[in-house]
């Protein structure tokens, strides 16, 4: 009876075993074909040119009447930060205020409402600090989420774009002009390179439209706020005011953008050594000090000062 359980569990283990191996190979190969085929890639949706920036909702348009964004300056560098930080909804900067001011006012009564479960209640000085220490969370928090989140776009977008621009440079010079070759570009770089890739697809739709080459690279830098970007910018515009060959000057921006790379790589490599004394210093320095000493310090106790008490 035993050996007909141990058959059927082994008969059932291979059986699950080459099972999973063909499904796994199966959806490889579905995966690969797929790849190869270029039918994985996402299909942009269209999107509008054109977009609201007004809200219709009553109570979004109250927020926005009652606080600061009634300010057009106040609002426009909102929507700009909020833009560069991937929020590019015309609500996003009414909702961040709500969030903004809705966490402050929440948190505090979270934790005035948490005071009564607590074993020794705080005295009145310490539950103002603590109200007001939350308060200031709330208030800073989403900033410095909406600033850490715009810091790491901007690091994505500088390490993305040199690839693109090699991809520009050999598509300029095979042929295509430039709004062809940013389109081609953006549609071969959307998995790889996402952010680059929607950059482009949006300006070549803002040159389709009408808008001139030199605004759309001027709205494109402006709202990404990369440096390489508006450098890149203002090297197309002035190239193509200047009847210069936009492929040999982008083959030679290219060539610089991946040397100041390699120099960023190496300065962070060069810091490595500076940033490893501290844990070495606070980590292991103590461990190996102690080592060194302790048997010493077993001797002093074990001997000298028994000597030196006469005993």
């Amino acid at each position: 009876m035993n050996s007909l359980l141990i058959s059927i569990e082994i008969i059932t283990f291979l059986l699950v075993t080459y099972t999973s191996i063909t499904a796994f190979r199966g959806v490889e190969s579905y995966v690969r074909v797929r790849r190869r085929l270029g039918e994985q890639r996402e299909i942009a949706r269209p999107t509008e040119l054109i977009k609201r920036r007004e809200v219709s909702n009553p109570f979004l348009k109250w927020v926005q009447a009652s606080s600061s964004l009634k300010d057009f300056k106040d609002r426009a560098k909102i929507n700009r930060d909020l833009a560069r930080a991937g929020f590019e909804h015309p609500a996003a900067a009414i909702w961040y205020v709500v969030f903004r001011f809705g966490l402050a006012i929440a948190l505090p009564m979270l934790f005035l409402a948490c005071q009564p479960l607590l074993s020794k209640p705080l005295t009145p000085t310490m539950l103002t600090g603590a109200t007001l220490l939350l308060s200031g969370i709330g208030l800073i928090a989403p900033r410095s989420f909406i600033d850490n989140r715009i810091g790491a776009r901007k690091q994505a977008m500088e390490n993305e774009f040199p690839d693109a621009l090699d991809l520009l440079v050999v598509c300029i010079e095979s042929g295509l002009g430039l709004e062809a070759a940013f389109v081609r570009v953006g549609q071969e770089v959307r998995e790889s390179h996402p952010r680059t890739a929607f950059e482009f697809g949006r300006m070549a739709q803002e040159m389709s439209a009408g808008r001139g080459r030199a605004e759309a690279l001027r709205s494109m830098a402006d709202r990404v706020g990369v440096d390489t970007i508006k450098s890149f910018a203002a090297l197309v515009i002035q190239t193509d005011s200047l009847g210069v060959s936009i492929g040999q000057t982008l083959r030679t921006y290219s060539i610089e953008m991946r040397e100041h790379r390699m120099l960023r790589a190496e300065e962070k490599a060069a810091r490595v050594p500076v940033l490893m004394t501290i844990p070495l210093v606070a980590c292991m320095l103590p461990v190996i000090v102690a080592a060194l000493l302790l048997p010493a310090a077993i001797d002093v106790v074990r001997v000298l000062l028994p000597s030196l008490r006469g005993h």
